[in-house]
């Protein structure tokens, strides 16, 4: 894969890279993944409302009194 940057957008990267002691390419691979990372967020938030809005969650009350059983064994 081939991404085109302007040369504005290059320099401020060779800027940041610099300052953050990464090359241009790590910066970009750690941007990336942390897109990735926030998409991924971003579904498992909207999985959690529309659990949410079909009713199927657990009270406050009953996660505590698992977690009670959990630590006891």
């Amino acid at each position: 894969m081939e991404v085109r940057f302007t040369p504005d957008q290059e320099a401020q990267l060779a800027q940041f890279a610099n300052r953050s002691g990464k090359n241009e390419e790590q910066i970009v691979r750690d941007a990336v993944d942390q897109l990735l990372n926030d998409a991924r967020f971003a579904e498992a938030v909207k999985k959690g409302f529309a659990s949410l809005d079909r009713g199927d969650f657990v009270e406050h009350e009953e996660v505590g009194l698992r977690l009670e059983r959990l630590l006891q064994l």
